[in-house]
């Protein structure tokens, strides 16, 4: 052996060594953040937790919106191609089909995002295919738990529920408006995974609030009921739309508020943006006769006229400078309540004349008219509502008859609902609450029970609403019929509603109806939606166990 040759060797070895060590050493105790970080991306994954989203119900319990667990697809393209997987086209064709998808497609799709290490096959698919694909066993395909909403009662409630988007924030309706009470705040959960994938640690978990549920105030019986009714009537009128709201009188509660057309929110294909308008809260409209009691109201608390007072209408016609007022009938000299039962634009017009503009303009606003519900539902309008002392005698005349303003059905609802509550203004809700809600008085209550006397003659005979009658109950109801304004002036198409308590000798809902655009002859709001409004409101009383109190009463 060569001495010095291997004192050389030596030294290298020693010198290597002394290198390694010091590395290992800089590495360990002086910079060790750097291997921990590059360690912790290979095996520390944080998952966020989502928890189910809350369930909605109506009054009773009954479900409108509940999660039902699901899974997504998803690809590693990158590990697909390292492993050859798509040699096997046998089973990524059977992938396809039971995902409904082109095969073609599908393959494209993965060859198109080869450099890539997540993408998503196919979202929210049952767990019976979720089974299927997992016994596939392919490289690079994973399952991910997530759920998916589903809606019972479909297009009944699809307005008032609304629609959560595929990631689950809602989009639409209740679920849009409480979607953060609905679905709380997710979680966290950080483990450590070895080369196989399996977590030898659980390192943090982070825990948040789950989703809460909601109680509505809707109830779900009398929401079927209605809908049937609309979506009928919009069918034999060949209408373009329908709505109906029901409203608990003595509580501000919505019970029922249902459109035709709906949708059904568990088909994402037929999320068509004029299907999904809440138009009960989100279109207005003039509304013509239905807005008479509340004039009436204004000639009485001015005390210009009392239920006995007798106004001469005259010919039928009543010129206002250069323009005229008509009546559909001659009424000739009439009481109040004749004025209000066979609609006479001109006694109305003449009550309106005889008193301070102001106390008409009151009276429209201390009911809702102008104001948006407080429902917290997304899309509602307040309508056009001026309190503008300046009109002429024309357009005085027009306010008192329901033109010159512009409400949403849910507004009219309200007006009645607190004229049934005789002039307590009770403001609507939606969600359930044991919470008490300030009330106010905002009409007399004997003249709000005079009023209320003179529109239960309105659906006796010879009165314009006789077809909005129940058998069995008294009934106070007003319907109209207006002109849909255009630019320029009013088209040739109609909106008919009817309005109306039940029953008189205790009210305890209110009810409005209205169709838009019925086609044919038979537009006027007594015969196109009194007949809905009596098959919704006797369904009502009888599901509410509401009991008759006038069973000698036949129907006209």
């Amino acid at each position: 052996m060569i001495s010095w040759r291997f004192r050389l060797i030596f030294l290298c070895i020693l010198w290597i060594f002394i290198i390694l060590v010091g590395r290992i050493g800089y590495i360990q105790i002086l910079e060790p953040d750097q291997l921990i970080y590059q360690g912790d991306m290979r095996s520390v994954r944080a998952k966020t937790l989502h928890f189910a989203r809350g369930i909605i119900s109506d009054r009773n319990g009954e479900p409108l919106a509940i999660s039902v667990p699901v899974e997504a697809v998803w690809a590693d393209p990158i590990a697909i191609f390292k492993g050859n997987a798509l040699e096997d086209l046998k089973r990524w064709y059977a992938l396809a089909d039971v995902l409904k998808l082109r095969r073609e497609e599908l393959i494209k799709k993965i060859e198109e995002n080869h450099d890539r290490r997540f993408i998503y096959i196919q979202r929210q698919v049952t767990p019976v295919i979720a089974n299927y694909i997992r016994k596939l066993n392919l490289v690079g395909i994973g399952l991910k738990s997530e759920s998916r909403r589903y809606y019972p009662t479909g297009e009944v409630s699809a307005h008032v529920i609304g629609v959560v988007g595929i990631d689950g924030y809602g989009l639409e309706g209740i679920e849009y408006s409480y979607n953060k009470w609905l679905t709380g705040e997710v979680g966290r959960r950080v483990i450590r995974k070895d080369h196989y994938g399996r977590v030898i640690e659980n390192i943090s978990l982070e825990e948040r609030e789950e989703g809460k549920p909601l109680k509505l105030t809707i109830d779900q019986r009398l929401q079927a009921i209605a809908f049937r009714a609309i979506k009928q009537a919009v069918s034999d009128f060949r209408a373009t739309s329908g709505s109906a709201v029901l409203l608990d009188i003595k509580t501000g509660e919505v019970l029922a508020m249902v459109n035709a057309p709906s949708y059904n929110p568990n088909n994402r294909s037929d999320l068509q943006s004029f299907k999904m308008r809440n138009r009960v809260i989100t279109d207005s409209f003039e509304p013509g006769s239905t807005v008479k009691p509340f004039a009436m109201l204004a000639a009485l608390k001015n005390g210009a006229v009392n239920k006995d007072t007798v106004i001469d209408t005259g010919s039928g016609v009543m010129r206002i400078g250069k323009s005229y007022v008509r009546d559909t009938l001659k009424v000739g000299k009439a009481d109040l309540t004749t004025i209000l039962k066979k609609s006479s634009n001109i006694g109305i017009a003449m009550l309106a004349l005889n008193i301070p503009l102001e106390v008409l303009l009151n009276i429209y606003s201390s009911v809702g008219f102008g104001e948006v519900s407080g429902l917290n539902l997304s899309g509602e309008t307040a309508g056009i509502f001026h309190k503008n002392l300046h009109r002429t005698q024309f357009e005085i005349a027009t306010l008192a008859f329901g033109y010159g303003l512009s409400i949403t059905p849910l507004q009219l609802a309200h007006a009645y609902a607190t004229l049934g509550n005789y002039g307590k203004y009770q403001p609507v809700h939606i969600i359930k609450s044991s919470k008490l809600r300030d009330s106010r008085q905002v009409i007399d209550g004997d003249i709000a029970k005079q009023v209320l006397l003179m529109l239960e003659e309105v659906t006796h005979s010879g009165g314009t609403a006789r077809k909005a009658a129940v058998p069995g109950y008294r009934v106070a109801a007003k319907t109209g019929t207006s002109r849909k304004a255009i630019p320029g002036g009013y088209g040739d198409e109609y909106f008919a509603y009817t309005a109306g308590v039940a029953p008189v000798s205790e009210p305890k809902v209110a009810l409005v109806v209205i169709v838009n655009e019925p086609q044919g002859d038979h537009y006027y709001g007594g015969i196109v939606a009194s007949p809905v409004f009596s098959e919704i409101m006797q369904g009502a009383l009888q599901i509410l166990n509401i009991p008759p109190d006038n069973n000698k009463f036949q129907h006209q």
